[in-house]
């Protein structure tokens, strides 16, 4: 697959800190392969530049204290998200120093807009179950989006009504860079992850390890300048993620489905239909799962941002100061205009849910562990909120503990599942999360319809 377009990055303020990948021990580059593709996009040889972004990805001497590399938290074997249950991940020099986010997969992030904040797409809302209801934000961003086979378009409309605002792309749980060059130089510099000291610590990696590889791809004297050399290593870092198809390999058993090679079982049809059912599950509001008219696959994410008060997270090591928080766009790993404006404190992005079943944590805090206790958060959230949250010592619930009191009006108490109040029952029973989270597991990628039917043959 080929990218349109390439921008060309001048040096990034590296030293804010990111959260792309930090964990312990290195993936295993052979289990980047994925079967059964059946043919729907056949793996291509990877250009010059993207080989080369390959050996990055798997460098670990690139890092301060030469035990990380970015698949060291992106983990082919785990369509590249964490091999392991951590809610943060360990990263700095010796390993040892924990994140403040759950690290998200890199898989699908291809298609992910530049960050804007304007009006919801028609595309978009014409493919979900219902429109969404969220007003977020005010300000208009004029990045332009990277187009191209399946890269999608930023939403930026000067004339939207200010009620119709909604935050969305951009790269991290926060939307704080836009693309793919930029989410792969950030975590080189930060403490909780690659650690290296500076920019010039990097820089001078590069030029020992890989200075004839860079001169032979982008000329003799971009070994001149430092910023430079930095961002086409970037570019070949987003060059392996365009071109390798296992970091979007749409392989599974619903991408079938939707190609009429594969039949949902009875519990996967009940749970699709309470996936998009308006008045149930309504997941598909938020996570598209519809063919698009020019029949490519569901991204399975609106790439908009919602605050949904999901409950603090004790093992995270930044929450044991009662003061601090983690409010989405407006921090602390963001500082511009949008983190500023109130409106955007609690919003984090909506995550693709491909391949959410082998996912150890959820939610930007990792403060889930199974499919089943995700869905119970969205339906008992409001009816019985003595479930989900801690209580103080006097046995009052503390709901929405994880956000400071001023922002909760930013929390979603329109859309449905999120609507009902104290005592309604909830949108779904308990089968019915079961349905669910059995059609959530169609979403993993490495489908084989033909084992599928030896089973129904038997």
């Amino acid at each position: 697959m080929s990218l349109t377009y390439r921008r060309l990055l001048p040096l990034l303020p590296l030293a804010g800190l990111s959260l792309a990948g930090a964990a312990v021990g290195m993936a295993s580059e052979s289990a980047i392969n994925v079967t059964a593709t059946d043919g729907y996009d056949d793996q291509a040889p990877l250009s010059a530049v993207a080989q080369l972004g390959k050996k990055l990805f798997f460098d670990p001497s690139l890092s301060g204290g030469g035990q990380m590399s970015c698949a060291t938290c992106h983990d082919p074997a785990s369509h590249y998200a964490p091999a392991n249950g951590l809610a943060v991940q360990l990263g700095g020099p010796h390993l040892d120093q924990p994140g403040i986010r759950a690290v998200p997969s890199l898989a699908y992030k291809i298609s992910t807009p530049s960050f804007s904040i304007g009006e919801e797409s028609a595309a978009d809302e014409a493919a979900e179950a219902s429109p969404m209801t969220e007003a977020s934000g005010v300000a208009l961003a004029n990045a332009p989006a990277a187009t191209g086979p399946l890269t999608a378009q930023a939403v930026v409309k000067a004339d939207a009504a200010a009620t119709n605002l909604v935050p969305q792309g951009g790269m991290f749980w926060d939307g704080r860079v836009d693309s793919l060059e930029e989410q792969a130089l950030q975590p080189m510099i930060s403490p909780f992850e690659m650690a290296n000291a500076d920019a010039a610590t990097v820089y001078a990696k590069l030029k020992e390890g890989y200075g004839k590889e860079i001169s032979a791809l982008f000329g003799d004297n971009i070994l001149n300048d430092r910023d430079m050399t930095i961002s086409e290593i970037g570019f070949a870092l987003a060059r392996y993620q365009i071109e390798e198809n296992s970091f979007h390999p749409y392989t599974s058993k619903y991408d079938y489905y939707l190609r009429g090679k594969a039949v949902l079982t009875d519990a996967e049809a009940r749970g699709l239909k309470l996936f998009d059912d308006a008045n149930k599950g309504n997941c598909a509001s938020c996570h598209l799962d519809k063919m698009t008219g020019d029949g490519q696959m569901p991204n399975f994410t609106d790439f908009e941002f919602e605050a949904l008060g999901v409950p603090r997270n004790p093992a995270i090591p930044a929450n044991a100061d009662v003061h601090y928080y983690d409010t989405g766009i407006c921090g602390p790993l963001r500082n511009d205009i949008y983190s500023a404006q109130r409106q955007n404190c609690g919003l984090f992005k909506t995550p693709t849910l491909r391949n959410v079943a082998t996912r150890h944590v959820f939610f930007h805090n990792g403060v889930y562990r199974t499919l089943e206790d995700v869905t119970r958060f969205y339906v008992k959230r409001d009816t019985n909120p003595e479930e989900i949250y801690p209580k103080d010592a006097s046995g009052k619930v503390l709901k929405y503990d994880d956000l400071p009191a001023r922002y909760q009006a930013n929390i979603d108490v329109i859309d449905a599942p999120m609507n009902r109040k104290l005592g309604d029952a909830p949108a779904l029973t308990n089968a019915e999360i079961a349905d669910v989270v059995a059609f959530l597991k169609t979403l993993t990628d490495g489908y084989d319809p033909a084992k599928d039917n030896v089973k129904a043959a038997k």
